[in-house]
């Protein structure tokens, strides 16, 4: 298929692993993670393997910055010297910077060839956004058309996750409307979920076996079959078990780690579900793809 004359650009806490980027021509920018004293550009200088190791023996915590409004400028220079316009699909807003400086970057190259959009979404259900898109974009939708239809998929998308500790959201002021409940919850393992681009208390329940299956309960009540993603933070025995209890009403089936920027606020041992109906848009991911599996 020819490139599409529209330019698809994200942000590296899409958690996309980056030959499923290339395959799909999305332009990633990276933010920035800084550990021990030395930053790191998220998915291009640091994998999230290594990520976590050195984050377990570090005796001060990761700090997270997003790119700069000339680096998204940048971006979208480039991408305009071969593309007739850019669509740029990024985090929410309530959780980073990244897309005010997206939109000052749009306004740096001129806001008419260059569409931002905050998607409200943060790592792999961000992923299931932009995948959309680029399958879209490839079908000849335009930037106006494509924010149109991704709209029921972002209203349907459904975000369960369960973390190791609150320590890392509640210290990085990410955990949003489930903040003021840390005290209590101490003593439980709670499901959150994505609310209106914020970390929200969906439940409590007692253990992480609970927990995980509280998650695949939620999941199978999506309408079937699903799109579904399942992201990691150093968990892969608890993600290999939601993606075997998921697969079977799973359309697609894409599991893959979250990235060092998502991480350092989500913490190691964060494990999660993300899906929607697969009837609002199908996507035939193939197999084989690193960090990945699909179905269908």
């Amino acid at each position: 298929m020819s490139q599409p004359p529209v330019a698809l650009v994200t942000d590296s806490t899409c958690d996309l692993p980056p030959d499923l980027a290339r395959a799909h021509d999305i332009i990633v920018v990276p933010l920035t993670v800084t550990l021990e004293g030395r930053s790191y550009r998220d998915g291009v200088d640091i994998t999230p393997e290594a990520f976590y190791r050195q984050l377990a023996t570090s005796s001060a915590p990761a700090t997270t910055s997003q790119p700069s409004p000339g680096q998204f400028a940048a971006v979208y220079e480039q991408a305009l010297a071969t593309h007739a316009r850019v669509l740029s699909l990024h985090l929410s807003s309530k959780l980073s910077g990244t897309y005010a400086a997206a939109l000052q970057g749009a306004e740096l190259v001129g806001r008419d060839r260059v569409r931002v959009v905050d998607t409200g979404m943060v790592s792999l259900p961000l992923a299931l956004v932009v995948l959309a898109a680029s399958r879209m974009l490839k079908e000849g939708a335009d930037p106006d058309r494509v924010v149109a239809e991704l709209r029921p998929i972002q209203e349907a998308m459904r975000v369960y996750f369960v973390v190791g500790t609150l320590e890392y959201l509640h210290r990085g002021g990410r955990i949003g409307r489930a903040g003021a409940l840390v005290g209590s919850l101490l003593q439980v393992k709670p499901v959150l979920t994505l609310e209106e681009g914020e970390v929200s208390l969906l439940e409590r329940v007692r253990t992480q076996e609970r927990a995980l299956s509280r998650v695949v309960q939620l999941a199978r009540e999506v309408e079937q079959p699903l799109c579904t993603v399942i992201g990691h933070a150093a968990a892969e025995a608890a993600a290999g078990r939601l993606a075997a209890a998921l697969e079977p009403i799973s359309e697609s089936l894409l599991v893959g780690a979250v990235g060092p920027v998502v991480g350092a606020h989500a913490g190691p041992g964060t494990v999660g579900v993300s899906c929607y109906p697969a009837r609002l848009f199908p996507l035939a991911l193939p197999r084989g793809t690193s960090g990945s599996s699909a179905r269908g």
